[in-house]
């Protein structure tokens, strides 16, 4: 079972390991020297990840790895660039008998069922009737209910753990019954409808068995276009019973096109009225907080100081900061 955990490393410093983890990259690659090959590997447990090097003798674990599999190694953990790493001596392939796989994948620190409870509550509190029997669809599905409730928001950036679709999204409709007041021209029914469908198609863009990783069809075709296909089949479906409103269809079509708010970061339709603009800017704001929490935790737990400003961070292009715990130093 597995003894040693990515976030504890700096209790480890310069000292050799031995445990399990699942695999997230793995790749030979030319040493610069042009003396042959090393391999490159990221380790994944519940806590993060880390960088390892593994220099000799790695022919057979490049040959029965891949990423998502469950590894057994030893090595050397060390700092590198300010960040810890784990130089290889030993790697296998572990067999899933000898893991318990709620070590390997990060999990929501709330409760899934009280939040999975008032997800339901705030559906069963519209007055549109159209809405609630099209988003009831959706969360009554035994297919989609379950993956719902367990699916992770994204792979890395936001809402990276089990439950993090459903906490992202209870989130969001905390966020819609404060802000709708505030804006007369928004329809409340219909913000909650977009926070609650606009990242459907994540339960089949990911999967998240032994670690996080896009399916074939979220590579192919991408979270929106999912949705979008999702979204058609239940509103046929819900249509044999009773006519689905055709210019309501539109508007959510619409807030699940433009939600990323702009083209290039893959929305087809810039937000065109009140509820898709209002919904784009809390569901950008709610994404880009919780990844300044993960970037802000990762940054201590490789070691910095807390305060401290972290490496430039790819998703957000800017570096970060603690601003409480800047502040302590003053």
């Amino acid at each position: 079972m597995k003894s040693f955990f990515i976030a504890d490393a700096s209790q480890y410093e310069n000292e050799v390991i031995t445990s399990y983890f699942a695999l997230g990259s793995i790749s030979a690659r030319e040493k610069k020297s042009g003396s042959g090959q090393y391999l490159a590997l990221t380790l994944v447990d519940k806590t993060g990840t880390m960088d390892a090097r593994m220099w000799d003798e790695f022919e057979d674990a490049l040959r029965t790895c891949e990423p998502g599999c469950y590894v057994k190694v030893q090595g050397q953990i060390s700092k590198y660039n300010g960040r810890f790493q784990i130089t290889l001596q030993k790697l296998r392939l572990a067999a899933e008998s000898e893991v318990d796989p709620a070590d390997f994948l990060p999990h929501t620190q709330y409760d899934i069922g009280e939040m999975w409870q008032e997800l339901r509550s705030t559906v069963d509190a519209f007055s549109n009737v159209h809405l609630q029997r099209l988003v009831n669809a959706f969360l009554d599905d035994p297919v989609i209910g379950p993956a719902f409730m367990s699916a992770p928001a994204a792979k890395v950036l936001h809402h990276a753990w089990i439950g993090g679709l459903l906490e992202h999204v209870v989130f969001l409709l905390r966020m819609c019954k404060r802000v709708a007041p505030q804006y007369p021209e928004v329809d409340p029914d219909l913000l909650c409808t977009a926070a609650i469908l606009h990242d459907v198609g994540k339960t089949r863009e990911l999967e998240w068995k032994s670690s996080f990783a896009y399916s074939a069809e979220g590579q192919l075709i991408g979270h929106i276009s999912i949705a979008m296909g999702m979204l058609r089949d239940k509103l046929a479906l819900i249509s044999q019973v009773e006519p689905f409103p055709e210019r309501l269809r539109i508007l959510v079509e619409h807030i699940i096109l433009s939600h990323h708010g702009s083209l290039e970061f893959g929305s087809p339709k810039l937000p065109m009225f009140a509820e898709a603009l209002v919904f784009h800017a809390i569901d950008d704001l709610e994404a880009k907080m919780q990844n300044l929490r993960t970037q802000l935790a990762n940054h201590v737990a490789g070691g910095a100081q807390p305060g401290s400003v972290t490496d430039w961070i790819r998703s957000m292009d800017r570096q970060l900061v603690d601003s409480k715990e800047y502040l302590k130093n003053d």
